[in-house]
């Protein structure tokens, strides 16, 4: 056998570009993105549970434009959060529909987070940035098979 002496696309440049001509952070960014929203959507649920069982569960600071019942975020972020970890199991299982209700998904989340910013304002600036990410990541994601 002899040794190629012409490296092909992605082989040999050190990582800097897939073989599919989009860089490798944005294949691992969408494979995290996908992480990240099955996590968000789980986290989602448990913090709609908890929004539900008590209204007094979350200290609210000062008043806040945006008011509305804690009862009603819980029940809007438990319906998120349910459809955002299917979306999130999705993209890791490579679906195609996923990509698009994740960055749906993680578009009305960062709204969602913005209005529940006087309940938990650390936990929501912490997610609307992950947020920004996942849209990110999913956006500039092209699969392999994909025909656009």
């Amino acid at each position: 056998m002899t040794a190629q002496s012409h490296s092909g696309p992605g082989q040999g440049d050190h990582g800097r570009t897939a073989p599919t001509g989009q860089s490798p952070w944005v294949a691992g960014g969408a494979t995290f993105a996908g992480v990240l929203l099955l996590l968000n959507g789980i986290l989602a649920v448990l913090q709609g549970i908890a929004a539900i069982a008590e209204d007094d569960v979350y200290a609210r600071i000062g008043s806040y434009v945006y008011e509305i019942n804690l009862t009603g975020w819980g029940w809007i972020l438990l319906i998120l959060g349910v459809i955002a970890a299917c979306a999130g199991a999705g993209i890791l299982h490579g679906a195609s529909w996923a990509r698009a209700v994740g960055i749906a998904l993680a578009s009305l989340s960062l709204v969602a987070q913005f209005l529940f910013l006087p309940y938990q304002p650390v936990w929501s600036v912490i997610m609307m940035a992950l947020d920004v990410f996942v849209i990110w990541a999913l956006a500039t994601y092209r699969p392999e098979n994909a025909r656009y």
